[in-house]
């Protein structure tokens, strides 16, 4: 499943458990499907985040290449 249609997902099943409107049983296997989604979702936004690589202008007119988020210095 691509990262797109895993989020949008899991976005239906907040939609559908704020509701308010389903069953108990069904509630309860729809917030663990949404843990499993968000654990899931995390771990390869993370996997994403450590292959970006953002370029820094640096004051003299260059670029460096920089591990995204970067640190604060």
């Amino acid at each position: 499943m691509k990262f797109e249609e895993g989020l949008k997902k899991l976005e239906g099943i907040v939609n559908t458990l704020g509701d308010g409107k389903i069953a108990l049983d069904e509630a309860l296997n729809l917030f663990k499907e949404g843990l499993s989604l968000t654990k899931e979702l995390s771990r390869r936004l993370e996997e994403i985040e450590k292959k970006v690589e953002v370029l820094i202008k640096k004051e003299d007119g260059s670029y460096e290449k920089a591990k995204y988020p970067q640190e604060e210095t």
